[in-house]
């Protein structure tokens, strides 16, 4: 009980103080750590009440609200970058996003998973189709950029908008793939359990509704201070986008896969942290791309070249860990490795 009105104060407290950081001009420097703080918490708050909702929707229809509520954080974000014009950061946001969720909410959970439990298994049939998808994602991207310079902008434009919607149908399909043509063969493998929901179901809904809304408002105070804090400090954009951004939006899915893992549930860890990975890649990123052709002007879907290193080698090594259909606290070491490494190359770049 204790915890839990900690948390209800932590979200109130940390609102406020970004609504007064906000409109009474604190600074932007500190506007942006209150926001950070209080993007967390209402992070965790639209996880609970997502979570609670898919008490009732059911496992099928609740395990893609996870995921696209999980993901509301990064794509209201990145909503106002794109509305900004931050083109850069955009890109950067979605591979932290990606990469994010693959190496570092991964690789904790089955870090601390691994401490529990000597070894954690999950089924390698969806975990097969899960990295086709992944593969999918970055090929999707390669060929943009490889092209690109042999492209007029009006070329590039029309590609973007073709390969954006090509990955939105990919992804559809794979929804209407793993929800009806083939819901029996996976019912099994995608199933979470949810266990007792926190609130009623209209209360759940309404929660809901409140946290992205307040998502939506942290957002856009964070993205207010960017171009200061990266001025102010020296951070490139890459680096703000990548993994301070997506460090701060990945808070809901950090801590349900961790929670996930400490449970023995380690197949719906990896639903998590891949599954909202590639929502991402194949849903997230391409409607960014037609939102902002809406807009008036349009976001290409060409990454720059150490964006597209860093999802191919976490792509590539969380395939290879996953492959086997189990896990142990050294591959956690393995793909926390990894995201130290980009962390540390895309500091300095």
């Amino acid at each position: 009980m204790l915890k839990k009105y900690g948390f209800i104060t932590g979200l109130l407290i940390s609102f406020i103080l970004s609504i007064l950081a906000h409109y009474l001009h604190w600074g932007n420097t500190l506007q942006f750590f209150i926001s950070c703080i209080a993007i967390i918490f209402v992070a965790g708050f639209l996880g609970k009440a997502t979570e609670s909702v898919a008490h009732y929707a059911g496992d099928r229809i609740g395990g893609f609200l996870n995921a696209t509520f999980g993901n509301a954080a990064e794509l209201i974000i990145a909503f106002f970058l794109v509305k900004d014009g931050l083109f850069g950061i955009v890109k950067a946001s979605l591979t932290g996003a990606i990469i994010g969720n693959l190496l570092l909410v991964l690789g904790f959970s089955i870090l601390v998973g691994g401490f529990k439990f000597k070894e954690q298994t999950f089924n390698v049939k969806l975990a097969s189709h899960n990295s086709s998808l992944m593969i999918l994602a970055v090929i999707a991207l390669f060929i943009p950029a490889v092209f690109a310079k042999s492209l007029t902008p009006t070329e590039n434009t029309a590609l973007s908008l073709i390969v954006a919607g090509v990955l939105i149908l990919a992804y559809i399909l794979w929804l209407v793939f793993s929800m009806i043509t083939h819901k029996n063969e996976l019912a099994d493998l995608a199933a979470v359990e949810h266990g007792k929901p926190a609130w009623s179901k209209g209360r759940s809904i309404l929660y809901l509704v409140i946290a992205t809304v307040m998502v939506g408002f942290e957002s856009e105070w964070l993205v207010s201070t960017l171009d200061d804090l990266t001025s102010q400090f020296g951070l490139s954009d890459l680096f703000v986008g990548a993994f301070v951004i997506a460090i701060v939006g990945n808070a809901a899915e950090h801590s349900a896969a961790v929670m996930m893992a400490l449970k023995n549930k380690v197949g719906a860890t990896v639903e998590i942290a891949v599954g909202s990975s590639l929502q991402i890649a194949l849903f997230v990123a391409p409607v960014l791309v037609f939102l902002s052709f809406f807009m008036g002007n349009t976001m290409d879907i060409v990454f720059e070249v150490y964006e597209l290193i860093a999802i191919a080698v976490a792509v590539f090594i969380t395939k290879s860990i996953s492959q086997d259909g189990s896990t142990n606290w050294y591959e956690g070491v393995l793909l926390l490795a990894v995201y130290g490494i980009l962390g540390v190359v895309f500091f300095m770049l």
